[in-house]
């Protein structure tokens, strides 16, 4: 009798000796089939297949595999692109938990849907929406706002080493603030220019824009005549009457820093408001032109042109997210907190920059001196870049969004948190980065359709980096590229290199490191310029005089005649 094991045996041997079992490679045997009578089976007497041809079907087949992922990659990296470009604009339009009880009284569901969500024109844009700003959600958890009460015990630490050492220098305490009187100079010339500004501002945009609208019902021929009219006057306005003469007016009354930068500052932010009034209302006149719903072009109302610019943003809405009461002491508590931080600023300059610059500028330029001076400066320039966050993009945004009962405070993100710094850049100042994302970013790919991604990144770049060094240029009164070059050479180096994808503890010390190292290097040598500038000041000099930077020569001539030097701010 047999077993079940040596059955088994021999059904697979008779299997092996029987080639007609096994299917070909190239889709199996029929029954019927001899396995000699096709020829692309390639099975010779002796039951061997040819490898050649093998070998020569996977090399085909893996051809076209290869050509048909690299296809596949292309339009996957396209739609990738374009999905994260959409689900940036959705991410602003979440909205945050209502948190009614930090500003009044709980809202209805009418008012909580009339408050609540206000979508852009067209359905594109940002979304703005009802949230508090997260320092104000932070400071309510006792562990972060014992941080705030630390730089407040630093801040009164400044205050009495400053009189401590006032006392035995002086004999007396010294309560004149020199300094900040020096800085704030000339500051009824300040509001006059601001004035100026302002009212053109006002003025100016709306008027042009208001024709243009109207001119769009004639002909064809009269349309892009009045386009190209109203349009070359308002790009003259910008570059000529808020670009060239309040940098004018600064530049011929030699306005001290601190003055020069609010003009400055409120130049930049009021061009930035009329590009983005004229840019959120052309489509609409553009629209209405196609479809002739209405009898005549939606225009903006001037009041609602006026809020926008007090408003904390730079995206123009006809209407914002409101709240129904404005908190009064939260706008005196915040205009208080500003004031301390300009008091801050004040001490810090005085006990950590002054002294050290005052000395750094008797020495000569070299390496050594270079690395001392730049470590050095990291405290305070630390300390200058978290005060100026906290008192403009924190406090005063938000006593301002509070008097006008602007809802949507999301000024800024938790930037303090990111481990990239393409992160760092969408979440430090939300406000300026709306804009160019919209209005440069976005733009220029509509323009290129979406063709140059990298040329467009790189376009936001070169303009954030020029209108920042503008800006310094312009207070400091001398040229010195030192952030322009951070900007565009480690700024975007490091975009690259601290992308997205890096995540863990490590790359957010990478990040506060070199972040240090950066404010360590712009305090370092904008400060040994300045003094450079007062301290060797040219007989006769010529243009390219004016962009050589002194303090690299200064030195020299310090050492020479140092009791030739008055020192003054």
């Amino acid at each position: 009798m047999e077993t079940g094991g040596e059955s088994l045996l021999r059904s697979r041997s008779r299997a092996v000796n029987n080639p007609s079992t096994f299917p070909d490679l190239d889709g199996g045997s029929s029954p019927g089939r001899h396995p000699h009578g096709n020829a692309d089976n390639r099975i010779t007497s002796n039951g061997k297949i040819e490898v050649e041809h093998v070998i020569s079907k996977k090399l085909q087949l893996k051809k076209k595999a290869e050509g048909l992922k690299s296809d596949l990659m292309r339009q996957f990296e396209s739609q990738v692109h374009d999905f994260m470009d959409s689900l940036i604009e959705e991410s602003t339009s979440l909205e945050s938990t209502p948190l009614p009880a930090a500003f009044s009284s709980p809202l209805s569901d009418k008012e909580r849907s009339k408050l609540g969500h206000f979508q852009p024109p067209h359905g594109h844009g940002k979304h703005f929406v009802t949230r508090r700003s997260l320092l104000d959600e932070l400071f309510e958890v006792n562990h972060i706002r014992t941080i705030y009460h630390m730089f407040i015990a630093l801040l009164i630490l400044f205050i009495l080493s400053t009189f401590v050492v006032d006392f035995l220098d002086e004999g007396r305490l010294v309560l004149d603030f020199d300094l900040l009187v020096y800085a704030f100079g000339q500051f009824p010339l300040v509001v006059c220019t601001w004035l100026c500004m302002f009212l053109s501002v006002l003025l100016v945009p709306y008027t042009l824009f208001h024709l243009w609208s109207q001119s769009q019902s004639g002909s064809r021929g009269q349309q892009r005549l009045y386009t190209w009219l109203f349009g070359s006057a308002f790009l003259l306005y910008q570059g000529l009457g808020l670009g060239f003469l309040p940098t004018f007016v600064v530049v011929t009354n030699s306005l001290p820093p601190a003055s020069c930068f609010i003009v400055t500052i409120e130049q930049v932010r009021l061009m930035m408001k009329a590009h983005s009034f004229v840019r959120e209302n052309v489509p609409r006149v553009l629209a209405w032109k196609k479809d002739k719903t209405s009898s005549g072009p939606v225009v903006p109302q001037v009041s609602q042109y006026l809020y926008f610019l007090f408003a904390p943003t730079l995206i123009y809405r006809d209407k914002y997210p409101r709240n129904p009461v404005t908190r009064w002491g939260y706008v005196a508590s915040k205009l208080l907190q500003v004031l301390g931080c300009l008091f801050y600023t004040y001490y810090a300059f005085v006990r950590l920059c002054i002294p050290q610059f005052r000395s750094i500028s008797l020495q000569l330029f070299n390496l050594r001196a270079m690395v001392l001076c730049v470590f050095n400066s990291i405290l305070p320039g630390v300390l200058v870049l978290l005060l100026g966050f906290f008192a403009f993009l924190h406090c005063w945004l938000n006593a301002f969004a509070e008097m006008l009962r602007f809802a949507d405070r999301m000024f800024y993100k938790d930037w303090w948190n990111s481990t990239s710094y393409a992160n760092y850049y969408r979440t430090w100042n939300v406000v300026v980065h709306d804009w160019l994302y919209y209005y440069v970013y976005k733009d220029f790919l509509f323009i290129s359709q979406k063709r140059f991604r990298p040329a467009a990144m790189f376009f936001v770049f070169t303009v954030s980096a020029v209108v920042h060094e503008y800006i310094l240029a312009v207070s400091f009164g001398f040229f010195y590229p030192v952030l322009f070059c951070l900007f565009m050479c480690f700024g975007m180096m490091f975009n690259f290199i601290f992308h997205d994808r890096r995540k863990g503890p490590i790359w957010n010390i990478l990040m506060w490191t070199s972040l240090f190292l950066g404010q360590g290097v712009i305090m370092c040598l904008y400060s040994q310029e300045w003094y450079a500038r007062r301290y060797c000041p040219l007989k006769e000099s010529s243009f390219l005089d004016l962009l050589k930077p002194r303090s690299w020569s200064c030195q020299r001539d310090l050492m020479a005649g140092p009791n030739k030097i008055k020192w003054d701010y």
